[in-house]
């Protein structure tokens, strides 16, 4: 894919994906910014490459940089922790403690979920609302999690977040059942 290309798909995903954080509408957008509905939509369809100064009164509109909206990490956010980077916060002499596995915001509904995946079997899930996000905690086996087409191996004792606004496969590509607990983050109605 070529920078241009990347730029393109960068700032289309960005821009829509801030306007829907903001609660914009297309036409909101629009007359906050002084560019075209048509242009707006363009944009997050990924199929124009805008001047500068269009891309600077979105930014200016949107309340973020131009740097934000052509920042091609912005996509789907993945990090996964290694079970050695878990955090011990307490602990006893006789061997009680609790561990911060992964953490994140969660500003509206969360629950936690227990899966078991065979060998071989996996589900998949269309996106979520924008602003969605997942934690997860493999305890046996290990998670093939692809978000958007790049798999991310996830071994038992380790842990992973990720933005599910994005289409996503919870994958066991092993021998051995995989087993895991999800917890997920919808962000609340405005």
């Amino acid at each position: 894919m070529s920078d241009l290309d990347l730029l393109t798909q960068s700032l289309a995903r960005n821009v829509r994906r801030w306007r829907t954080e903001r609660g914009f509408t297309l036409d909101t957008l629009a007359a906050r910014a002084g560019v075209s509905r048509g242009m707006l939509i363009q944009i997050e369809q990924a199929r124009t490459n805008p001047s500068l100064g269009t891309v600077v009164k979105i930014g200016d509109a949107l309340g973020v940089s131009v740097t934000t909206l052509l920042d091609y990490e912005q996509g789907p956010k993945v990090r996964v922790v290694p079970a050695e980077q878990v955090l011990r916060l307490w602990h006893t002499d006789a061997g009680s403690y609790s561990r911060l596995l992964v953490g994140t915001e969660a500003p509206g509904p969360l629950e936690m979920w227990d899966w078991r995946l065979m060998p071989g079997e996996s589900s998949s899930s269309d996106p979520h609302p924008t602003g969605t996000v997942e934690l997860l905690h493999v305890t046996a086996g290990e998670l093939t999690l692809t978000v958007e087409g790049v798999e991310y191996r996830v071994p038992a004792g380790a842990s992973a977040f990720f933005e599910a606004g994005a289409a996503h496969t919870y994958g066991n590509d092993g021998d051995v059942p995989t087993e895991l607990v999800l917890a997920v983050s919808v962000p609340p109605v405005h």
